[in-house]
Formats: structure tokens, sequence, C-alpha cells
């Protein structure tokens, strides 16, 4: 029953997405038989920022109304947001989470159950304004020092391959959100309004959007915030958010 649920109220916020009209960042893409929405910014032009927990209380945001009323207190608001990582039960991020170059979770090589430990997993990052995301010993050999990174998994594209554990007829289906950097540095954020397979998901990364590297953010759980076009998912708690932020303009 909670299944069924679940698969419904996907299918009420695809139907809410698709009949609403997008910001020009954003576009609908129909891809092996279904719908995505992929929002897209240039990293070095906007603010591209991480989100866990409240730096006043404390507490997890766990959703895009809580983070939306902490920007406005500072004067700033939300563009583009997205779930940007997996979590524990309390919210924190499972694999590594740096915001604002301060690393408050470390990365995390062990093994382990369910997708973020599907290796190879990976890491999404921004550093000196450039984006990227690498496969995990690919990102701890290059020894970077990004403003931002989280971790999350697995990989859906590593150099312009397919994760190898992604099979063309696999029977399953969930709601998908991810994020891959194309050679001309643009980042990608896309979700999936209908449910479908790790494989698909990555086809669309690798021969719509030309991203060599992708990485999946999560599942059933993927929500987005696109203020311009009236959507604001909120079913589930979240841990992680990515978020496209600008300045409320001085009047």
């Amino acid at each position: 029953m909670r299944r069924f649920v679940i698969y419904f109220l996907s299918l009420l916020l695809a139907t809410q997405a698709r009949g609403s009209e997008l910001p020009s960042y954003c576009l609908r893409m129909e891809h092996a038989g279904a719908g995505y929405t992929v929002c897209s910014f240039d990293p070095s032009k906007v603010d591209i920022r991480l989100f866990s927990r409240d730096d006043v209380t404390g507490a997890s945001y766990g959703g895009f109304a809580a983070l939306s009323s902490a920007l406005w207190r500072q004067h700033q608001f939300i563009v583009f947001a997205m779930n940007g990582g997996m979590y524990h039960r309390d919210l924190s991020p499972v694999g590594l989470y740096i915001d604002n170059r301060i690393e408050k979770t470390p990365i995390s090589t062990a093994g382990g159950w369910g997708n973020f430990h599907m290796q190879p997993n990976g890491v999404f990052f921004i550093a000196d304004g450039k984006a990227g995301v690498r496969e995990t010993s690919a990102y701890l050999n290059a020894n970077l020092k990004p403003d931002l990174a989280t971790q999350s998994g697995p990989m859906l594209v590593i150099d312009g391959k397919l994760h190898p554990r992604f099979l063309a007829d696999s029977d399953s289906f969930k709601r998908r959100n991810g994020v891959g950097v194309s050679s001309d540095g643009i980042v990608h954020f896309v979700i999936s309004e209908d449910p479908v397979r790790f494989y698909d998901f990555a086809t669309l990364f690798r021969d719509r959007l030309k991203t060599d590297n992708a990485l999946y953010l999560d599942g059933t759980i993927s929500s987005v915030d696109i203020p311009a076009a009236g959507r604001r998912d909120n079913l589930f708690p979240m841990g992680p958010i990515i978020a496209v932020v600008e300045r409320v303009p001085d009047l």
C-alpha cells in the first residue's frame, strides 16, 4: 500500500510539473519513454551552494520551506533547489560534505548496502568557480580543495561509460534525480517525472546532455524547488540540499 501511495504521489507531482511554465534555465525532456525536468546553470555566473543544518539553530533544514525562510532572513532567496545527497535517519550526510570550504563530514570509502555503496560512487563539487563530478577514488587522487562537495552514489556515467552494474532490462523503476557537468562547464540538475531505470536515467546524461561524468543523488524522495514555475516538492524530509541562491536586490 505504501509503495502504491508513493507511486501515485509521484505521478501527481509529474502532472503538476508538466502543467506549469518553466523558467529559461529549465526545460522538459522526453527520453526512453519517460519525462524529465532539466535545470542547467553556469557555476561561474550563479551562486550554487550546499545546505544541511541551520547555522543558528543547528537543526536540519529537512526541506525547502525551512531553507527558504532561513535564506529570506539573510535577504537571499532560492532560484532553484534539489535534494543533494543521501543521508542518515537524523538527516546528516552519509558521505563527504563540504560547505563553504569546511569539511563537515568525511569522505566514505567503506563498503555496505544500498545505492550509495554501489561502487563506484562519486562526488559533485565546485572549486574556484568550476564544477565537476568525479568517481570517489579519482576525486581523492586529485587532491582538490573545493568550495563545496557532496558525495553520493552510484555514479551514473564514468568517463563516458555507464556504470557497469546498470541493466537495460532492469525491472527497478523509481523516480530519480542526479547531476552532471558537460564539457562546457554547465551543471545539469535532472529529476525524472516518471519512475525510470538507472540505465535509462544514465543514458539521458551521457547521450542527451553530453556529460562524461554524472552522479545519482537519490530516488523516491527526489524533489525540486523551482519557485519561478510555482513548484515546490515536499513529500519527504531530506538531508543535504543543493541550491542556486540570489540576494534580494537593494531598494
